[in-house]
């Protein structure tokens, strides 16, 4: 299929105008070098990498061409027969993939070490110091928007079982991630505490781990295998009727369980069973949850402009766009403003704006022009890269005074009337 749709739809294409930075063209060179007529070198491969995963293209597709399964692969293919990096980045990726990211509780200290940097005063220091202007100046940006790390996660807080308020509608299974356990743990307890007002049981497995995400955009398809594996034994046997997540690019991946094992055959009942339970937060509330109630007034009574940037793969993949929207305009006195293109990347892509910056910052400036239009006082999203991408973007362009980023299940319930 050469039909070019998919290319206004593509960051990196809209950016550069090169046909091979677009959907189409790097399928065309996947098949050139499947096909002999070229070697996959190392441009090859950084073209693959310059992909930023948001599959803005499959919606564009006529065809339902399955890029983002097509670029899975040819990433798994090239950390096989790679001969390309370097002995540090083998070992950082050791490091994340299989050694950090699987383990809760390794996650558990980095979100202790993470506290202990901010509450101690150790960052005060570091940044007097001048010592944060050694490492790079897009790493040296996100420190300024370091989240507050937690080293205790929601299992520690709530336990692993919260009951509905009111009636019960059904039982779900909080999936709470790895990284938002850890930087967004408070955003985690909100998330249960709204899904309780709304008439759920909630149940927070404790064996489950890593979605794998990262895993698969990244080419590490077999530790993506075996996290998944893993979460579907947690989930089944918590005897869920919905699987819930508060993390777009999480939840893309989960919903996707039954194409990642699509090829063993003994997982084809079980990740099929997970895979058609996996809801959106805001999806869940407005299809089964019990109406929320919001308070009448809220940030002292005046109208409160609030606008919505789409998480890539909640919108893309989950089709989850519409839900957030519905539940933003229902908060009382809030005046909802629809941003120009909410649905274009914002250049977070997971680890995207840490392994690609200077692509990463482009589709980040073109973002905040359409962000600053609307002059909202708040920037909702439903994504953790997305929040914290948002929050780099309003701080370089010194809006924090007039603006800040929070996450919908945040947003949602600081305005919720408690029953």
């Amino acid at each position: 299929m050469r039909c070019g749709f998919c290319l206004p739809a593509c960051p990196t294409f809209k950016e550069t105008g090169v046909e091979a930075e677009s959907p189409r063209g790097r399928i065309s060179l996947m098949k050139a070098a499947v096909d002999g007529i070229m070697e996959p070198g190392i441009s090859f491969e950084d073209q693959m990498n310059h992909c930023l995963g948001c599959r803005a293209c499959e919606p564009a597709c006529p065809a339902d061409v399955k890029y983002g399964q097509l670029i899975e692969q040819a990433r798994d293919a090239i950390e096989t027969h790679t001969k390309q990096h370097r002995w540090w980045v083998s070992g950082v990726r050791k490091l994340v993939f299989k050694e950090l990211f699987p383990h809760q509780k390794r996650m558990s200290l980095l979100g202790s070490g993470l506290h202990f940097y901010k509450k101690s005063g150790l960052q005060t220091v570091v940044r007097k110091t001048g010592a944060v202007k050694m490492f790079s100046k897009h790493l040296s940006d996100m420190e300024k928007i370091l989240p507050d790390a937690s080293n205790k996660g929601i299992v520690e807080q709530l336990g692993t079982y919260i009951p509905a308020k009111g009636e019960k509608i059904a039982t779900v299974g909080m999936f709470r991630g790895c990284l938002m356990d850890v930087l967004f743990t408070e955003t985690n307890i909100k998330t249960v505490k709204l899904l309780s007002e709304a008439g759920f049981d909630v149940v927070i497995p404790e064996t489950q781990n890593c979605c794998g995400a990262l895993h698969a955009h990244s080419g590490e398809s077999d530790q993506a295998k075996a996290l998944a594996k893993n979460n579907i034994r947690a989930f089944q046997e918590a005897g869920v009727d919905y699987i819930v997540s508060n993390a777009g690019g999480c939840g893309a991946i989960l919903v996707e369980y039954d194409h990642l094992l699509h090829e063993e055959p003994e997982w084809k009942e079980a990740s099929t069973w997970f895979a058609a339970r996996v809801k959106d937060i805001s999806t869940i509330l407005v299809e089964q949850g019990r109406p929320l109630q919001f308070a009448e007034t809220v940030d002292g009574g005046a109208s409160t402009r609030v606008t919505y940037q789409d998480s890539c793969h909640l919108r893309n993949v989950m089709k989850g766009s519409n839900p957030s929207r519905q539940l933003l305009k229902e908060v009382g006195n809030v005046a909802f403003i629809e941003m120009k293109d909410a649905g274009s990347c914002c250049g977070s892509a997971g680890i995207y704006n840490v392994t690609q910056p200077v692509m990463a910052n482009q589709i980040l400036e073109h973002k905040m022009e359409n962000v600053n239009a609307t002059a909202a006082q708040y920037l909702v999203t439903s994504n953790p890269g997305c929040l914290l991408q948002m929050k780099l973007g309003i701080e370089k362009h010194g809006q924090k005074d007039h603006m800040e980023a929070v996450h919908i299940a945040d947003f949602l319930y600081d305005r919720v009337v408690k029953n």
